[in-house]
């Protein structure tokens, strides 16, 4: 302490300005921390930014670094490229594929002679320049006169999960791709890497199919749309919206940058009613359909055993694939019902000709709609693609390689694993974020229901205890979802997120034996202030 105090004041005493402090008491909590005494950094107006490799991503991790140091203490690090050797002093971007073990992990090592961010990717680095963006203190006065001392220290760290996500609905209601660019960022403050993106619904139609224009001038736009919880009542106002080609790649680079995979959501044969509106014939009955004005799970889904529907699902595909680099497509599956299939003459000749017969509880029907799966998995497979789709899949015959996810709680994930299916966790009862935050629901905005406060969604352990050993390796993954019925206000989608995202970040990142919701609070404090910096809004219950 005496040290501290003593470095501060020659700090003081030089520069004119007091220093603040950087604590690395962070979320989500890096696995460890180890201080180097007497070696403490500071950063002020002489500190530069090294980058050792000029071109591509170290560079544009870089400009991240310098763009989030001015945002909190206003300071401004020039960036220098060259050999980290030749710029001690300063901050130091290095890639290390020796001492940095694992592919997304990170190494930040402070001294007096500097700092050095290291990773065996770039990802890893941008990863590590997150860490430290969130341990520096928040500047009142961003004059450019700012000193911070970084007290020295080695942080090594990694993700315990590979695939860490979060989808936003854009069906239900329509955002921006400004809004959906600042969802993106508040996911890479938490060091998240997938951006799972649903873009098709009853309720509207999202994005542009230069084979099917209807598709956005019909299935768009909706005449209406009700109040509350399917009332009856409508606002008599016209709403809907789509991405352009040229927005979604924007955002698939805008998101790439930040080391965020877009993985679209084609959600089939369910969920379909605006495709339907625009193209009639792809249904059962033929119509009329109408893009809904109402929420829930409704009989019109896509017909098949109409032979024009694969081809219009390939079609899609593959303006979906030209658009989205990703390895997956995500297919949905969920709340499709299969009364009209029961008494289409079509669905049941299919049955009939591709010999589909129930069993395993599953009826001809659920059958069919594997063979519907397989169909479009093939096809997918033929692009070079993977598909996810919701746990309702295990009901209908997929094979393996149709990654589950787990939605309808953590039971079917981890079903799924015993059956070697690759799982991503998201349930419902721990990771909708959809759901009010709070018991005390009459001070809260209209949603749809269910409860899950924060630290709930902390307590999630992905991997369940009767797994075996052997198959833990297929949960891949944890994501939290935010379905839009009864949110259509930006303010509001960050109002349910946050602190939420950072609860589900220590999911990702930590094993649940070093978590502790107690100092998890404490953590989530600073975080609140870096997310009010942003102006955007946070829910306040964790601090109530």
């Amino acid at each position: 302490m005496k040290r501290i105090t003593t470095f501060l004041l020659a700090a003081t005493l030089c520069t004119g300005v007091q220093a603040q402090t950087a604590n690395y008491d962070v979320a989500p909590l890096p696995k460890t921390i180890k201080a180097v005494e007497k070696s403490d950094y500071l950063l002020n107006a002489e500190t530069r930014i090294v980058c050792t490799q000029p071109d591509g991503d170290l560079m544009r991790d870089a400009m991240f670094l310098q763009e989030y140091i001015q945002d909190l203490t206003g300071l401004c690090p020039a960036i220098l490229t060259g050999d980290k050797k030749e710029a001690k002093g300063n901050i130091w971007l290095v890639v290390d594929q020796k001492n940095v073990p694992a592919k997304e992990g990170y190494r930040i090592s402070i001294s007096d002679k500097g700092v050095v961010i290291s990773g065996q990717t770039a990802a890893g680095i941008f990863y590590g320049i997150q860490t430290l963006r969130k341990s520096l203190p928040i500047v009142k006065e961003k004059d450019g006169k700012a000193v911070v001392t970084l007290p020295g220290v080695t942080i090594d760290d990694e993700p315990r999960f590979g695939y860490r996500g979060m989808m936003l609905d854009c069906c239900r209601h329509f955002f921006s791709v400004e809004f959906v660019k600042r969802y993106i960022d508040m996911m890479a403050l938490h060091g998240m890497n997938r951006f799972h993106w649903h873009l098709t619904e009853d309720q509207g139609w999202r994005m542009a199919i230069d084979q099917y224009p209807l598709l956005t001038s019909v299935g768009a736009w909706r005449n209406q749309t009700v109040i509350g919880r399917n009332t009856g009542i409508y606002d008599g106002q016209r709403y809907g919206g789509f991405y352009t080609k040229k927005e979604m790649k924007e955002i698939v680079k805008y998101a790439a940058d930040r080391y965020i995979t877009v993985i679209p959501e084609i959600d089939m044969p369910g969920h379909m009613l605006a495709a339907l509106a625009a193209y009639p014939e792809l249904g059962c009955t033929g119509g009329p359909y109408q893009v809904l004005q109402t929420w829930g799970v409704y009989a019109d889904i896509l017909c098949a055993g109409n032979e024009k529907v694969f081809q219009f699902v390939e079609n899609v595909l593959d303006e979906v694939i030209d658009i989205f680099p990703s390895e997956y497509i995500h297919i949905g599956g969920d709340e499709a019902p299969r009364d009209r299939w029961k008494v289409c003459p079509k669905c049941q000749q299919r049955i009939k000709d591709e010999g589909i017969t129930a069993g395993n509880g599953q009826s001809a029907e659920a059958r069919l709609q594997g063979y519907f799966t397989k169909r479009v998995q093939k096809y997918l497979t033929t692009k070079g693609k993977k598909i996810i789709g919701w746990d309702e899949l295990l009901e209908c015959n997929v094979d393996t390689t149709a990654t589950i996810m787990s939605w309808r709680g953590a039971q079917p994930g981890a079903e799924a694993a015993k059956l070697n299916h690759d799982v991503i966790m998201a349930p419902n009862s721990f990771c909708y974020f959809d759901y009010y935050q709070t018991d005390k629901q009459w001070n809260e905005p209209q949603l749809i229901g269910g409860n899950v406060p924060i630290e709930k969604t902390y307590s999630l352990e992905p991997v369940a205890e009767d797994i075996p050993e052997g198959l833990q390796r297929h949960i891949i993954g944890v994501q939290a979802n935010l379905w839009t019925e009864y949110i259509g206000a930006e303010e509001l989608v960050e109002y349910q997120v946050l602190p939420r995202m950072a609860a589900l970040a220590e999911v990702q990142w930590m094993e649940k034996g070093r978590r502790d919701f107690e100092a998890f609070k404490q953590r989530a404090t600073h975080m609140r202030d870096i997310y009010h910096l942003y102006g955007w809004t946070v829910a306040p219950h964790l601090w109530r």
